[in-house]
């Protein structure tokens, strides 16, 4: 791990060129972020970088799980990684940039040694320059109405270009952007005087936010893009992010109950927090992408398209009982849909609305009723403080156990545990609950970076229940979700029914860094650390590939778009040796002839065909790369898409028996009457359960 002669002298030179940038400007306080003049806006590193990055790379080369070598090879990772936290679409810097950083590519790693991040800074204020160069160019642009006859494409799959060798080129690719930006307004009848002063306010706000920017803004991406090269859940979160990450986890400030992440300048929902507004209202999901936001019943939309997530997340954040709109994209829905309004009413997430909940359905099959009871459980819940102290807290499992009780009382003949969407929480209650429905017996092997193997088991030999069970999971089922389906399936005592769940199979801890500090005089932030990884009882993981289960329904998601397989740095499936346990039955002894007749019912079922027409409309519009900038081609398009729907929703009402619906009425649209096949069939399945095994 040589470091290169030249790269001190070529950060010098660097540093010399901001620094006389900064000597010529007005403000000679050049300390942290400023902007110097209306036209130069510098960023340098702030004394306590120096310090902070020797903790954070200490801790991450001597604690993190994965025994890594801090290198060439991974000083290339983070190289990418950084470029693509400020330009993943290749919209801003050019080939010259490129070339430029490229000198750089291999020697992040002896810079990170030596505590020196200027490189980091550099980039940015290139970047900040090239950012402006654009919003100007927008601007102009704007300021004659565009021709939409041409028949012209923009590519909104970015992946596979290159980076544009001259400011023409990239103009070129900007006025396509700007001209699709435009074109979905006018689809959605705006006139030009709107359209130009709304896109002109988006374009300067994306510079306005990015000038706000700070030199523990820059930091963060910096040291983010060190941690995710290893694996994608460690961070490092700056002193104002950690403040937010801990009311995050405290749900003490009111909002809508849903985290966000960006992806192409849209802020997109990635997961719906259970008990929140969003969750209750059932009208937001996982992919939505919010394009503007407005508060009361009536204030005004502000479009936030190009905005930081932080930005976004005040917005939509504010004081309990307060409405907030969104206007967002559905998932699937291509740009030029047209948007869709949604009214949310802020309250904080409660403890007690995340908690498992259980109803009753009854199935009719061959002339006989069922009941089939479900315990949906949206998180892994417990109340550690009381665990602490020995007192009575409210758990998941404790909870479960009460409304198993309540179920029976009502006659069930089979139960269903919904666990779509649940990320997972407490590890122990995910053992606990499993002892539930085993004797006794391990659950999860925990192995940490020192390569010492914990066994956590049930050592309960009780048995709450012991009938006819499954297990409902989705690609959103993700860690102690994944434990407790895993452990279902390996002991055979029910069946693993849905998607293929996310794949987490790790186990992270927050360093504080101000506590590995002797310095009281800065404040620094936190490191998010990869520490340890789970195993089955057979020896396997449910890292990366997750819990496969027994019967497979159809996803939105498939695994190279969605999950823990998505992330290039993600840790690798690995196996250990098995433990010893008692199987309680084999479900493969009649898997075959459930899934016959599974695949039976599902081909005369409507709620299944327009499951499966429903995820194909999604998958066409996620895998278009192009889009036409002609108007009339557009409209046509989106005429089509709107035709297509509108006949599935009659099909689907017709073969269920109720009269179809005339074109634009929302009132009784499928939505609206639409059963949850997945829960329902999981029932049948258990049903079939019941004849078999009898």
């Amino acid at each position: 791990m040589k470091f290169k002669s030249n790269t001190y002298k070529i950060v010098l030179f660097f540093a010399v060129i901001v620094l006389i940038s900064i000597l010529f400007a007005k403000d000679k306080n050049y300390y942290g972020a400023h902007s110097v003049t209306d036209t130069i806006k510098v960023i340098l590193p702030e004394s306590k970088h120096k310090s902070e990055t020797k903790l954070v790379t200490s801790i991450l080369t001597r604690y993190h799980y994965k025994k890594f070598s801090l290198n060439d090879s991974l000083s290339s990772v983070i190289f990418d990684k950084f470029i693509n936290s400020l330009d993943n679409g290749k919209n801003y810097f050019l080939a010259s940039d490129i070339k430029e950083f490229e000198k750089f590519r291999q020697q992040i790693d002896d810079m990170l040694i030596n505590e020196e991040i200027v490189f980091f800074f550099n980039v940015f204020n290139k970047y900040i320059q090239r950012v402006r160069e654009r919003v100007e160019f927008a601007n102009n642009a704007l300021e004659n109405e565009l021709d939409f006859t041409t028949d012209e494409y923009f590519l909104i799959k970015r992946d596979s270009i290159d980076w544009f060798k001259t400011k023409e080129e990239l103009n070129a690719d900007w006025l396509k952007r700007i001209k699709n930006d435009a074109l979905i307004y006018r689809l959605n009848e705006k006139d030009w005087d709107f359209i130009k002063t709304t896109l002109q306010k988006r374009y300067n706000n994306l510079l306005k936010f990015l000038l706000q920017s700070n030199a523990d803004d820059v930091y963060q991406l910096a040291m983010n893009s060190f941690a995710e090269s290893i694996d994608p859940h460690t961070n490092y979160f700056s002193p104002i992010t950690s403040d937010n990450f801990k009311i995050d986890m405290s749900l003490s400030l009111e909002g809508i109950g849903a985290r966000l992440q960006t992806e192409d300048d849209y802020t997109k929902i990635f997961e719906i927090i259970p008990g929140g507004p969003a969750d209750k209202s059932k009208e937001l999901k996982a992919d939505d992408r919010i394009i503007a936001v407005a508060q009361g019943e009536d204030g005004e939309f502000e479009d936030v398209i190009g905005w930081r997530i932080n930005d976004v997340v005040k917005k939509i954040r504010g004081e309990k009982g307060t409405v907030v709109r969104l206007l967002i994209i559905p998932a699937g829905e291509s740009l030029n849909s047209k948007p869709k309004e949604i009214k949310l009413v802020r309250e904080k997430v409660k403890i007690e609305d995340q908690a498992a909940k259980s109803k009753m359905i009854e199935l009719e099959q061959n002339g006989k009723t069922f009941k089939i009871g479900v315990i949906e459980i949206p998180k892994f819940y417990t109340d550690f403080e009381a665990r602490r102290t020995g007192e009575d807290g409210k758990s998941t499992t404790k909870d479960v156990k009460n409304l198993i009780k309540e179920l029976k009382s009502q006659g069930m003949d089979g139960l269903i545990i919904d666990l779509r969407n649940n990320g997972g929480g407490a590890l122990n209650e995910a053992v606990e609950l499993t002892g539930l429905f085993i004797d006794y017996g391990p659950v999860v092997q925990v192995r940490n970076s020192m390569n010492i193997i914990e066994v956590n088991s049930d050592l309960d030999s009780t048995i709450y229940y012991d009938g006819p069970l499954a297990v409902l999971i989705n690609r959103f089922s993700a860690s102690a979700s994944e434990i407790f389906a895993s452990a279902i399936q390996d002991y055979g005592r029910g069946i693993i029914i849905g998607e293929n769940s996310f794949g987490k199979g790790t186990v992270q801890n927050l360093i504080d860094l101000n506590m590995m500090s002797s310095n009281r005089n800065d404040k620094f932030g936190q490191v998010k650390l990869t520490v340890a990884k789970f195993y089955r009882i057979n020896g396997e993981t449910t890292q990366k590939y997750g819990t496969r289960p027994d019967i497979e329904f159809p996803s939105y998601f498939s695994p190279d778009e969605f999950g823990e397989s998505t992330q290039k740095a993600a840790l690798q499936p690995d196996k250990i040796n098995p433990l010893n346990y008692k199987k309680v039955s084999d479900i493969s002894l009649v898997l075959s002839d459930l899934k016959l007749r599974h695949e039976k019912r599902a081909n005369s079922d409507p709620e299944f065909e327009y499951l499966l027409n429903q995820i194909e409309e999604y998958k066409i519009s996620r895998d278009q790369r192009i889009i036409s900038l002609n108007e009339q081609k557009r409209k046509k398009e989106q005429d089509e898409k709107e035709e297509r729907k509108f006949k599935m929703e009659n099909e689907y009402r017709i073969k269920k028996g109720m009269a179809p619906i005339e074109k634009g009425d929302k009132t009784n649209s499928v939505k609206e009457i639409e059963n949850d096949y997945p829960l329902n069939e999981s029932g049948r399945i258990i049903i079939d359960m019941l004849s078999l095994t009898k």
